[in-house]
C-alpha cells in the first residue's frame, strides 16, 4: 500500500482545485495523484468546513470513542447485574 500524502500536500492540491483554473483530472496528474483521490480529499474538505452537510473528523472519532465507553460501560453493567443476582441466591438458605 502507498504511503499516504502529508496533510499539507492534500491542502495545497486542494486550494488549487478550489480555484477551478483547470479540471480535476489535469491537476491531479500534475500533483501526481489519482483524479479519485483529488475528488475524495475536495468531499472530506467541503464536510470538515461546512460547506456540505456530513460527519467531520473530529465528530467522527469522538462517536467512536462515545460508543466504545458505551460497550464498555453495558459490560461492567452486565457483570455487575450477574454478580448481584448470583449473591441475591446465595443469600437464601434452601
Amino acid at each position: 500500500m502507498p504511503n499516504a500524502f502529508p496533510k499539507e500536500f492534500r491542502n495545497d492540491v486542494i486550494a488549487v482545485a478550489r480555484r477551478r483554473e483547470a479540471p480535476v483530472s489535469r491537476i491531479a496528474k500534475g500533483f501526481g495523484a489519482f483524479e479519485s483521490c483529488l475528488q475524495r480529499w475536495l468531499k472530506i474538505a467541503d464536510v470538515e468546513d461546512g460547506a456540505k452537510p456530513g460527519v467531520t473528523q473530529v465528530d467522527a472519532t469522538e462517536l467512536r470513542e462515545a460508543r466504545e465507553c458505551i460497550w464498555l460501560l453495558e459490560q461492567e453493567n452486565e457483570i455487575l447485574r450477574r454478580a448481584a443476582a448470583h449473591l441475591s441466591q446465595a443469600s437464601f438458605p434452601k
